[in-house]
Formats: structure tokens, sequence, C-alpha cells
């Protein structure tokens, strides 16, 4: 049970104040009832809301695939630079607040990136030991040799003193680009990983990203949609 007009506000209605002074108004049905006192406690699960002839239903949860461009941090907020937060509400102004990136992407990082309000979800996506896979489009400076790719699978050193997790390895069409798998997420762990068998990552592109996949959909860089989790 929450607060009518906290819940109105998560409906996107308006602010608290302003949907304060439309309960006071009368101009507000909860169950084709005019409720007029914000503090009324409703079930947000079975509740149907009314406003202007428009029926308002409640989502806990909202999820987003976004195909980051390069250029724009993975941060909610930032002073200096725009953020994947900003590309995100410009597509879905009304998106409900506390959406927020599920891991990062380097700021020259293109790719599959998910934003969501689940929390829980988000934390097992991120714990390594739930062995979440990550896979990104590495293209480098040269070419990997069979130790290199042997290294990569059972783990290098990144200077944090344990190996990292053994990773995956696949040869795409070009010698300098291969597929990375891994289901870490330390900081620049790809370009450090890289760097530790000889090579410079020039572009790097997440292409997959747990059950999600960018080939599974059309969404080019820069673009945002709205899933639903079966």
């Amino acid at each position: 049970m929450v607060r009518l007009d906290k819940l109105l506000v998560d409906l996107g209605i308006g602010t608290r104040s302003e949907v304060k002074a439309l309960l006071k108004k009368g101009l507000i049905l909860v169950d084709g009832v005019r409720i007029t006192k914000p503090e009324t406690k409703v079930d947000e699960n079975t509740v149907k809301i009314q406003y202007q002839g428009v029926e308002y239903s409640y989502t806990r949860y909202f999820y987003y695939l976004m195909n980051k461009p390069t250029g724009v941090i993975t941060a909610t907020e930032d002073k200096n630079d725009a953020t994947v937060m900003d590309i995100f509400y410009k597509k879905y102004p009304d998106a409900p607040k506390g959406i927020s990136p599920v891991g990062r992407l380097d700021k020259d990082t293109t790719g599959l990136l998910l934003l969501t309000n689940d929390g829980k979800l988000a934390h097992e996506l991120l714990s390594p030991k739930k062995h979440v896979d990550k896979t990104y489009l590495v293209t480098m400076d040269g070419v990997l040799e069979a130790e290199d790719i042997y290294a990569l699978e059972h783990g290098v050193h990144i200077g944090e003193g344990e190996l990292t997790a053994p990773a995956t390895v696949e040869y795409t069409s070009g010698e300098t680009e291969c597929l990375l798998t891994i289901h870490e997420g330390k900081f620049h762990q790809v370009k450090r990983m890289m760097h530790a068998v000889g090579r410079t990552v020039i572009r790097l592109h997440r292409v997959s990203f747990g059950p999600w996949k960018l080939d599974h959909m059309d969404l080019d860089i820069g673009d945002v949609v709205q899933i639903e989790l079966s």
C-alpha cells in the first residue's frame, strides 16, 4: 500500500504539489471514485487511476536497452560530460525516476547497455558469482597469437593480484578483430586484458549482455528501446 499522491507522482501525472492540487479539485478518479485526500492509501498493484479520461496502471519496474554511442559517459549525471541518461530522457522524457544504467561502459566504448529501476536485477547481473556473460567486439592494433588466446582464456594479470576469470576468445572475419566474452566487470577490464597480452584496443563495442544481444534487435547507435522481461 502506498500514499495516493506518491503513486500519482510515480505515474508521471505531476509533481507532488501538482497532484495534490488535482486531488483537491476532484479531478482524480480512484477505482471510479473521486478521492481528494493525498494521504489515502491504495494498493498500487490493483488500483485503477483515471485523469482527463486516461486510465493509468502502475508498473513497478521498467527496463530499457540502449546502443550506447561514443563520447558519453555511463552515469546518471555529470557536470562536464553528456551522460547516457541525457540520451535516455530525450527519448523517454516521461520515464519514471530512479532509472539508471546497469554497470558501465567507458566513454569511448559503444554497445549494449541495460537501464532499469530494478535494483535486485541489477545486482544479480553485476555479481561475479552469477557469471553473467558480457561479449565485446574488440578491434586491436595487431593479431592475437595462439599463446595470447590461451592466456586470455585461462586468466591474465591486470594489476589486481589475482588472475582474471577465464574468458572466451572467438576470431571474427578480420585478423585484428575478435569477440571477447567475460563475466567480470573490473575497471577498463577488456583494455587491460588485451594490454596484458601486448595488444592495444582501438575500438570496443559490447554486442551482448546476459540474455540480450544487439544482433537480435533493430537498435542503431544512440537508440533506446523499452523491453519487458518474461
